[in-house]
């Protein structure tokens, strides 16, 4: 077994604890000034200056319900580790006053994709400045929300991505909603893997599918899961929530949980494109 994937596995197996709470400014401004984001900085165990990964949380923000970086994003950061990249959790939510965005109308939010486009394209910039950051092998991940992020951040349709001087090297979005950036046009500044369920009825598939149909040969690489609902990278069981609006059938909620086949299946899916990176 290759030595990456090895080390890789060891992080799938842990939970990374943050080594340090940093903050820095988005591109974004309020009142006619900066928000100023908060972000926990987990380490490569390296001293060579490594890649370097943000994390974009969904609508529900990155703390669990007692107040700590969610499960999710720790197993992440903890796979990058492993990888020898840093990882870097950006909290869009709490330096705007929100807990959560899920349970409001997509129409309705008053942080948008831009703003989030905007922290990532943000934290691409603070990562570029670090010493110990190789800012040649830049990487966006985001799941949910965050994944349309993801894909809000790398769309040259949008005037932002393609006059900012901090480019990725590669970006992967989880269950993304799809459906804005394929309306708009997409064309990818960079490498792209969409991990999708083909049973999500939050953010479906089927848009997801169509933006990477049209853009065969170009970096843009998707993968599904059978009857796999929203958030199948988990091994919390699937549960209807019935408060959120924003679903493929308005009114009657969302189902969201693990998937332990598609978890598995996407795991391997991640790592490859990783090492494909390299």
């Amino acid at each position: 077994m290759k030595r990456w994937w090895a080390a890789a596995l060891v992080g799938l197996c842990t939970v990374a604890r943050a080594q340090s709470e940093i903050a820095f400014k988005s591109l974004d401004r309020h009142d006619g000034q900066a928000v100023e984001l908060k972000a926990w900085w987990f380490a490569a165990p390296t001293k060579a200056p490594a890649p370097a990964v943000v994390l974009l949380h969904g609508c529900g923000g990155v703390y669990d319900r007692q107040g700590r970086i969610g499960e999710r994003m720790r197993h992440y950061a903890a796979l990058l580790n492993g990888l020898g990249q840093h990882a870097l959790v950006v909290d869009s939510l709490t330096p705007r006053g929100e807990r959560e965005i899920c349970t409001q109308r997509t129409g309705t939010r008053a942080i948008t994709q831009s703003s989030r486009r905007l922290d990532a394209l943000a934290a691409l910039q603070w990562l570029a400045q670090r010493p110990d950051v190789d800012a040649r092998h830049l990487g966006l991940m985001g799941w949910s929300n965050g994944g349309s992020a993801v894909l809000s951040s790398t769309n040259l349709q949008h005037r932002a991505v393609v006059d900012f001087p901090v480019k990725p090297a590669f970006a992967v979005a989880f269950y993304a909603g799809c459906a804005a950036d394929l309306k708009r046009g997409y064309r990818p500044s960079a490498p792209l893997l969409m991990l999708v369920g083909e049973a999500d009825d939050w953010t479906p598939a089927a848009p997801c599918h169509e933006l990477a149909s049209g853009l065969v040969g170009q970096g843009v690489e998707i993968e599904g899961y059978a009857s796999a609902y929203h958030g199948f990278d988990s091994s919390a069981p699937v549960r209807l929530r019935p408060g959120v609006p924003n679903g493929v059938n308005p009114g009657a909620g969302v189902h969201v949980g693990g998937q332990a086949e598609a978890w598995r299946r996407s795991r391997e899916r991640l790592l490859q494109f990783l090492q494909a990176q390299r």
